[in-house]
């Protein structure tokens, strides 16, 4: 069975379909992901996934009667076929229902999915182009227009034509991966043999001597392409993180490249077929007959039109949204896909009565779809995340958030310098027209007119002009002295003093909100004596990695990590009770753990481990209007002493009735 088909399944056994968060479960697990991170990727509690999942493991072993678990999920139903009176249900019954419920938005859409629209002709342009011997596809969109549903669709074709696919994200990749180009390309090369499920035969055809590009590319001709006997597809998703390392990307682009013109002069590499997705234009000096870029089949998404809105509509049952509506909600977010879906989900979900009560009155559609335009530019809105998460992109590079600012405030558009302009067309932000710059859709423009940089990015005390002619001058040097006021340099993490700002923002949002707001403390164990031990060049480098680490587990844009000082490090988490914050404490100590860095600790009587380990401490709290940083601060510091306390390398917690005594023993202090 396919997860398409337990789904299926599923909703033929049920008296109800299966809600969009248990087909979200379901479609995580039998990916293998964890409940903690499927949680973080819901915006649920664990507690609340756990049980959910519970429940559907109990119907399954009902169904199948025998027992299914989240271990053995996929295990037991993956070569289970479809029983004939189950094949004959779905055919009968799934070929004319539409299910109310629907997976939520944002993840890539499976091949079989009823939601898929379909954009001519850019699918049959792909489907086309990987039959063209050494050809390369390149999809290049900015971020959430589709991209990693086409490149699955990409791959099914692929696989009907009996092709063999080795799908690589670069987003897998950590950062220790892109330090040179050698360890980058022997990366590259085991991922793509483990897709083939081949043996790893590195060692057999790597030649320090005659250099890694050449011992790369013999890799590939002598053993892998000579050794299957069909075409290969090399899907590169998120090429754009090569992007990021120019040392890596001046090479590794020219390679693809030249693979490419192989093609032309030998039959071994006539096989090699490669799709790359990105949402980044290069920046880096190529020549033009080195780079992949001017080369094999460009396919561009373009956004939603009214007809596939329309039918996108039907699909979700809004039948009552016609040509006004649709033209309502494109004039809000234009036609791209991921705003428009989230919103006809939104208002799919919003219209089904309660389980409990069949007799519930159906919300006003109409009246749901108005609040929903009334309420999207703010943060009561659907789009808040989606909206936050430009916006701290944005602020970590002042300049584009100065330019998108210029051009939201700007309805006739204007002129931007050309990375700048890319990189907001990148982001999905602007529209470009030759030179001329203009805000993709209303929904931005209200948004982001609104923020400027006095108040999301902290700042200091304005500069002192001198001369009528040196603003220009002065507010380059205003926005580069922030950057190095807010910013360690070391780890480029925000540094105490952004956190400080931070804090006390998210605590005056939390208040007005009446949310929970969680704080983390993490400290390296035993990092004095890995300086004794291995150098303070070693001890920087440690701190560098953990730091990386520590921003691959926090996921949504709105949670902050920052350097604490020396070897401390604090995590603001918005919007979370204290169960979600200990669950990403305790990720965060399983994979500084997992890094495995060694630490010799023989001469010092030994350590409870030998790798080096993190302690944690976490509060979590609904702040009132007189709530203090310095009492979360202090509370979260204790929790991690506590931690240190019983042994280290483990996550410690404060209650609110903790909380609560500290703050009473604080106030009893300063009345004296």
């Amino acid at each position: 069975m396919t997860i398409d088909e337990v789904i299926q399944v599923l909703n033929i056994h049920l008296s109800q379909p299966l809600t969009s968060l248990q087909e979200f479960i379901l479609r995580r697990s039998w990916d293998g992901k964890t409940y903690n991170v499927i949680a973080q990727e819901a915006y649920y509690g664990p507690e609340r996934i756990r049980k959910i999942s519970a429940e559907l493991w109990s119907v399954l072993s009902h169904i199948l009667r025998e027992p299914i678990s989240k271990a053995n999920f996929r295990k037991v139903l993956e070569p289970r076929p479809l029983s004939f009176f189950e094949q004959q249900l779905t055919q009968s019954i799934f070929q004319s229902f539409q299910p109310l419920h629907h997976s939520f938005p944002g993840s890539p859409l499976p091949p079989q999915s009823d939601f898929y629209i379909r954009r001519p002709p850019v699918e049959e342009l792909a489907y086309s182009g990987i039959l063209e011997p050494g050809n390369i596809i390149r999809i290049k969109a900015p971020r959430k227009m589709g991209k990693s549903s086409l490149a699955l669709r990409i791959i099914e074709r692929a696989r009907t034509e009996s092709y063999r696919v080795a799908s690589i994200d670069f987003q897998q990749a950590e950062a220790a991966v892109f330090a040179n180009l050698d360890r980058f390309l022997r990366w590259f090369c085991a991922n793509v043999t483990q897709e083939l499920e081949l043996p790893l035969k590195l060692n057999d055809y790597w030649d320090e001597e005659i250099g890694s590009k050449v011992s790369c590319t013999i890799y590939f001709q002598n053993y892998l392409l000579k050794l299957i006997q069909s075409p290969l597809v090399i899907v590169l998703n998120e090429l754009n993180r090569v992007f990021e390392y120019p040392e890596v990307a001046q090479e590794f682009l020219p390679l693809l490249r030249f693979w490419h013109e192989q093609a032309r002069k030998a039959k071994t590499w006539e096989k090699l077929r490669v799709v790359a997705t990105y949402s980044t234009e290069i920046h880096i000096p190529l020549k033009l007959h080195q780079s992949p870029f001017n080369v094999g089949l460009p396919l561009v998404l373009p956004p939603f039109t009214a007809e596939q809105i329309q039918a996108l509509a039907q699909r979700y049952i809004l039948n009552w949204m016609n040509e006004e509506e649709i033209n309502q909600l494109m004039s809000m977010v234009g036609g791209h896909p991921y705003l428009i879906q989230l919103a006809l989900h939104y208002l799919a979900e919003s219209t089904i009565p309660s389980s409990n009560n069949d007799e519930a009155a159906l919300a006003d559609p109409r009246v749901e779809f108005s609040q929903l335009l009334a309420q999207a530019p703010t943060e009561a809105g659907i789009y808040s995340n989606h909206l936050r998460g430009l916006l701290v992109l944005l602020q970590e590079n002042p300049k584009l958030l100065a330019a998108t600012q210029q051009v939201m405030n700007t309805p006739e558009g204007i002129t931007l310098e050309p990375v700048i302009a890319y990189k907001l067309d990148s982001l999905g932000l602007v529209t470009l027209n030759g030179d001329l710059a203009t805000c993709r859709c209303e929904l931005y423009r209200l948004y982001f007119s609104k923020q400027c940089p006095t108040e999301t990015v902290p700042v200091l005390q304005p500069l002192v002009m001198t001369s009528a002619d040196e603003p220009e001058q002065l507010s380059k040097e205003h926005l580069e002295l922030q950057r190095i006021c807010y910013l360690d340099e070391l780890t480029q993490l925000p540094n105490r003093r952004y956190f400080n700002n931070y804090l006390h923002r998210e605590l005056q949002r939390a208040a007005r909100d009446h949310g929970h707001l969680s704080l983390i403390l993490c400290d390296i164990d035993f990092f004095k004596i890995y300086n004794v031990i291995y150098g303070y060049p070693a001890g920087d480098e440690c701190l560098q990695t953990i730091a990386q680490t520590l921003r691959d587990c926090i996921k949504r844009p709105e949670d902050l990590v920052a350097r604490f000082g020396g070897e401390e490090f604090s995590i603001i988490l918005p919007r979370t009770n204290l169960a979600g914050a200990i669950c990403v404490a305790e990720r965060i100590r399983e994979s500084v753990k997992a890094l495995e860095m060694k630490i010799e600790s023989s001469k010092f009587g030994g350590f409870p481990e030998e790798v080096v380990t993190v302690s944690l401490g976490v509060v979590s709290m609904i702040p009132d209007s007189e709530a203090d940083c310095q009492l979360m601060i202090q509370a979260a510091d204790q929790a991690l002493y506590q931690s240190k306390k019983k042994g280290r390398n483990r996550v410690s917690s404060l209650s609110p009735i903790e909380i609560s005594r500290l703050q009473s023993s604080e106030s009893k202090l300063a009345n004296g």
